[in-house]
Formats: structure tokens, sequence, C-alpha cells
């Protein structure tokens, strides 16, 4: 399934993206991929370094950590391999192909703690994330733009929240599952694609 789904699932066009884009993307007419980090629980393992690799300092708990990214409508279009939670956004981002996928031009969307601007930079594409805070307070035009990219920005949470629903991977993944865990993410990302568009 993972294999047969990912084929039905490519990641598009910003031609194709351009043709379906809705109307709340207006401003980011270049707009190629939305992408965010989950992170799922596992089981503790024995082995001290495989510990060490899967805690997570912002879950407060071992996890394996996956990198989603979504195309405008919603759709789920990229889904890394799993990661151990000790891995932060950028190392992702930077290992999992997804930057093999971005063209000159591209608009990639992310939170702040994604710190990628320099990796895009290199392929000629462009980061928009929320501006962040200077001098303890947002001028008018931050505002204004923070508030323009969090209304858009807010469908790849509304996206993960989809995947979440399935609850076959909770509440703690068994280490019995180690080497299965991310085919399964993927097939539960891939099967809400086939549910109505979270955006039109």
């Amino acid at each position: 399934m993972d294999k047969e789904l990912s084929e039905l699932c490519p990641f598009p066009s910003r031609e194709l993206i351009a043709l379906k884009l809705p109307s709340q993307f207006i401003s980011f007419p270049n707009i190629r991929v939305i992408i965010d980090c989950t992170e799922i629980f596992v089981q503790r393992a024995s082995c001290f370094v495989a510990q060490s690799l899967t805690f997570s300092n912002y879950k407060h708990h071992n996890t394996v950590k996956f990198l989603i990214g979504i195309t405008p409508t919603g759709a789920i279009s990229f889904v890394s391999k799993a990661w151990g939670g000790r891995a932060s956004d950028r190392y992702i981002t930077e290992h999992s192909g997804l930057l093999e996928l971005i063209n000159d031009g591209d608009l990639v969307m992310a939170d702040k703690g994604f710190n990628i601007g320099d990796l895009l930079a290199k392929k000629k594409a462009f980061l928009n994330i929320p501006p962040f805070l200077h001098n303890r307070q947002f001028s008018t035009e931050e505002v204004v733009e923070t508030r323009k990219i969090a209304k858009v920005r807010i469908h790849v949470e509304r996206a993960i929240g989809r995947v979440k629903q399935f609850h076959i991977l909770d509440p703690v993944v068994p280490l019995s599952l180690k080497n299965t865990i991310g085919p399964i993410f993927r097939v539960i990302c891939y099967l809400t694609n086939l549910d109505k568009p979270l955006v039109t």
C-alpha cells in the first residue's frame, strides 16, 4: 500500500498547484508546499543510544518525527521517512529529499522553527515564515503579515490532525513496529487524501 499510494500522490508541479490555487493563497502565487513536522510517541528502547536518538526535548518523551508537506488545497504531497525525535526540523528538511523537489522561484511556507532560508536560497527558492518579534512589539505591517501567514499555514496542522484521527499509532508505538512505522504512517497520510479537500 505504501508503494502504490505513494505513486498516486506525487509531488505536484507549481503550474498544477497554480491551477487549483484557493483564493486564500492569492497573495502567495508561487507557493509550492507548506511544511511542518509531527511526532509520534514510541516505546523507550533499552539501548542508551536509541533512547538518546529518539528523545524529544519538545515532547519530553521518546518519539519518531516526520516532515509533512501539503499543497494549498490541503492534500499531503510529501512525507519523510521516520527520524528520531532528537532530530531538528532543519536537519530533517535537509536530509529528507524534500529540497530535491524544490525548483527555482518556489515558495515554501513553514513555522518559525524552520531555520532553512539558506538551504532554500541555494535552490533559488524562498522561505515564508511569520516574522520574529523585535523591540518587544510587532509593527502594524508585521501584525498584518503574521495574520496573513497564520491564516494559510494553519492548513498543514489541520492535515496532520486528519492523520492523527486514525489512532492507529496511539498511544505509544511498540518497538516491534520500529521497521514499519514509517510505511504505516505514510499510508495513513496518503489515505487522508481520499477525503474531501481541506481548502477550496
